[in-house]
């Protein structure tokens, strides 16, 4: 089973589910879509641990016995990597006995679910994980230092002053305000802000980041946008 991301207009919370049983992967899928998930699925824990690297999710959902590599062990190699070390990660499994739930955390699950469960509670853990790990993601005011976002009202502000963005460059500056001081490469920004459904060329990327500079410095502001050679683009906070 291939990663397959779904794409949106939104930004929505992006969960990877890593699941070898093809019913239930699809059970979940249509129910965090249905609540507003981008939704990608793998599944083996290599195919997994390529999706994590590839599409960068907000939460991975784990289920234990996986061929080849267990959850726990994808779970530990993800709590071994600088860039996924706090990347909230939820374990599946049949297995209800307290030393085995240990077991999970100690492997650095954020939360451990005990198959049968209801699709409708795991979204609520889903969703309490995330609000504890990634407040960004639910909030509905994203600011750093002088640029704040209303994400109810589509407003943006920089020191005070009304910035008119485009809907692209909403939705580019919606992602660098959830991980300011990330860098993301071309690829990502496609990934996340057009989707892989649709083709784009990378320096169309280019173009909207080039909008969204003009847009923020329209009063002389300073360029908060860096440029990382040969890795891509992330918002500066340090400089905001």
């Amino acid at each position: 089973m291939n990663p397959m991301p779904i794409a949106g207009s939104e930004l929505r919370p992006r969960v990877l589910i890593v699941e070898d049983e093809d019913a239930q992967a699809e059970v979940l899928r249509y129910n965090f879509e249905r609540e507003g998930f981008d939704v990608l699925l793998a599944g083996d824990g290599d195919d997994g641990l390529f999706a994590v690297e590839e599409h960068q999710p907000d939460l991975v959902i784990l289920d234990w016995m996986l061929p080849g590599m267990s959850g726990l062990a994808v779970c530990r190699r993800l709590r071994g990597r600088e860039a996924t070390r706090s990347l909230p990660i939820i374990i599946l499994t049949a297995r209800s006995e307290e030393t085995d739930r240990i077991h999970g955390f100690e492997s650095g699950a954020d939360d451990y679910v005990v198959k049968p469960f209801s699709p409708s509670e795991l979204v609520a853990r889903v969703r309490a994980v995330l609000r504890r790990s990634r407040p960004a993601l639910i909030e509905e005011v994203l600011s750093c230092g002088d640029i704040t976002m209303d994400l109810s009202t589509h407003r943006v502000t920089r020191g005070g002053r009304s910035v008119h963005l485009g809907p692209t460059e909403f939705r580019l500056l919606r992602l660098f305000l959830e991980k300011p001081q990330r860098v993301f490469s071309r690829e990502q920004l496609l990934d996340r802000v057009w989707g892989r459904d649709i083709h784009v060329e990378l320096r169309t990327v280019d173009v909207h980041i080039r909008r969204l500079r003009k847009a923020l410095g329209e009063h002389g502001d300073e360029d908060v946008i860096r440029t990382v050679r040969g890795a891509g683009y992330a918002l500066d906070g340090m400089k905001v």
